[in-house]
């Protein structure tokens, strides 16, 4: 009867991990039988069988070195202490190493006290050392994002503007997305008779959004220019999922007003009601300073790249994006497009199309921005936006300020937990840092996902945010039909937080002339005054006063599905 015997360890390690044999190993066994045939770089296999008091085969180099590093109970069997210090291995044993293990040798030594040595030892045993200490140069080995400024850009407008169409059509024009894909897309939507729509497939990836043909959510891609790497959010146009485009708002550097040119489309979002104002006045709140209007559907039958009705356009835009807070001479860039057939958006249009126009193509006019100011010195701020599980918890957010380091030890406010960042990824690479203005996924451990919510905030352990209940801030009332006293209920979006807040006192009225608060507590207040007031939410938020830190000290009053004001921080009160 023949039997085959398999060694357990060899499903576990790999040959490379272990030091190869001596060739006269390879000699000794050759003279012992002739007929077998040893290959070298195979890992030794020695059975452990013990027939009435038979003598032991001698332990293979391997087995040695095990008996080096294990010659007593005491060291088979650390203490918990010992344990926990101790650093982890890259490749850890299995159950079936464990049992296999403590052999005779191992005992007889232990009994004697003098463990067997060896030259073949000594240079297993360190080949073992060397191995251990790996995880060092395999975190070093990750790479560093360097070189290229990130900058978030967040597309908005009204509903069927063409947002996520001139999305599409960018990572088509940058090579995020191969021809073969786009024709796919093309050709699954003319089977709905959605042949216009294959564009934007490319961001809306959800089947909700592909059948309905609106954006729910905030997509996310990204391309890179020659000096500059650009991260894509397309925000939804639709009232219903306006919360959706404020949470994307939030972490945008540049924003890009998508306008219809069609005859009818651009008058239905810029009256009272349409998004095209409610999503300019929003991104201004959030801290979006910069902003490019793209007119587009240019190529529309019924504009054919017409200068008149591009200048109406502008004309009508032009005052009130004024008075929302944009300076129209360094904060605004007005460019004619055509989403669909890509004409100016990464080469400049053709000649007698469009002659009135001489500016540079959307891209090459994005590569060409200057810089922003970025907080790098600062304490870390990383407002969570979103979190799922996956094999740990995963969060997303945008580093506002100060440095993220993987394995860093940070506090999570405003539970006030301490977590680890296990892995942080930029674009779905592993990185070992963020820097303030990139938006990252970070894995962490030490918390659980129903114990943390979007709008909490990942900080340093010595140096926390700020948190609070009740505090005064001033208030610009955009749009309420009725007036607004003392009791007053809305929802609050700040950065990412989303939370119900009460107006306890009206503390005064603001002259929008000269600035100055007036002494006279108001009763009320109604639309387009400005006041403050004491305001307190419904449970604890992260929270900052706006002169110390923007990004978390402005924010925003909803109610009934509309915007009826806007705000910022000027004082914590508790």
């Amino acid at each position: 009867m023949r039997f085959s015997l398999r060694s357990p360890m060899s499903e576990v390690e790999s040959w490379e991990s272990l030091a190869e044999p001596s060739t006269s190993a390879a000699s000794a066994a050759e003279e012992a039988d002739p007929a077998f045939s040893l290959n070298v770089h195979a890992k030794e296999f020695v059975p452990n069988f013990s027939f009435g008091g038979a003598a032991t085969p001698a332990p293979s180099p391997e087995k040695k070195s095990k008996e080096v590093d294990e010659p007593t109970k005491e060291d088979a069997q650390p203490s918990k202490d010992a344990s926990k210090n101790a650093p982890e291995s890259v490749s850890k044993k299995s159950p079936a190493q464990d049992k296999e293990t403590p052999t005779k040798s191992s005992d007889r030594s232990a009994k004697t006290g003098t463990p067997v040595t060896s030259a073949a030892t000594s240079a297993t045993t360190t080949t073992t050392t060397t191995t251990t200490t790996t995880p060092a140069s395999t975190a070093s080995s990750i790479p560093i994002e360097k070189g290229k400024e990130n900058l978030n850009i967040i597309f908005i407008g009204h509903v069927d503007a063409g947002k996520s169409t001139i999305g599409g059509h960018l990572m088509y024009l940058t090579g995020q997305v191969d021809k073969r894909t786009l024709e796919k897309y093309e050709k699954e939507a003319k089977e709905k008779n959605r042949e216009t729509w294959y564009l934007s497939w490319a961001l809306d990836t959800n089947l909700e959004e592909r059948e309905k043909g609106k954006t729910v959510e905030v997509g996310r891609a990204s391309f890179d220019t020659d000096t500059k790497h650009f991260t894509i959010l397309d925000a939804p146009g639709h009232r219903s999922f306006v919360p959706n485009m404020i949470s994307g708002a939030q972490q945008a550097d540049i924003g890009i007003l998508v306008i219809s040119a069609r005859k009818g489309e651009f008058e239905t979002g810029f009256e009272r009601g349409g998004q095209t104002r409610e999503h300019a006045t929003l991104a201004k709140t959030a801290g979006v300073k910069h902003l490019v209007v793209l007119i587009n559907k240019m190529d529309d039958p019924t504009v054919v790249w017409s200068q008149e009705r591009y200048d109406e356009c502008k004309t009508k835009l032009t005052p009130f994006l004024k008075k929302i807070g944009f300076n129209p001479k360094t904060d605004i860039y007005y460019m004619p497009v055509s989403g669909l057939t890509g004409a100016n958006l990464k080469e400049p249009l053709a000649e007698g199309l469009c002659p009135w126009y001489t500016g540079p193509p959307f891209i090459s006019y994005l590569d060409s921005l200057q810089s922003l100011t970025r907080n790098s010195e600062g304490p870390l701020r990383l407002p969570i936006t979103e979190k799922h599980k996956d094999m740990g918890v995963i969060i997303l957010g945008k580093v506002e300020s100060g440095v993220l380091n993987r394995a860093e030890p940070l506090l999570l406010m405003p539970n006030k937990v301490e977590v680890d960042a296990l892995q942080v990824l930029f674009d779905d690479t592993e990185v070992q840092q963020a820097t303030s203005g990139k938006t990252v996924k970070v894995k962490l451990r030490g918390v659980e996902e129903e114990d943390l919510s979007p709008g909490f905030v990942l900080c340093p352990i010595g140096a926390p945010c700020h948190v609070a209940r009740r505090f005064q801030a001033q208030v610009v009332i955009l749009e309420h039909k009725s007036i607004i006293c003392a009791g007053y209920s809305a929802v609050l979006h700040v950065h990412a937080c989303v939370e119900e807040v009460q107006f306890e006192q009206l503390l005064g009225l603001i002259d929008k002339k000269t600035g100055e608060k007036s002494k006279r507590r108001p009763r009320f207040v109604k639309q387009d005054q400005i006041c403050v007031a004491q305001l307190r939410t419904a449970g604890v938020i992260c929270i900052e006063p706006f002169h110390s830190f923007p990004q978390m000290g402005r924010f925003t009053l909803r109610d009934e599905g509309k915007t009826i004001a806007v705000g910022k921080v000027l004082e914590l009160v508790e």
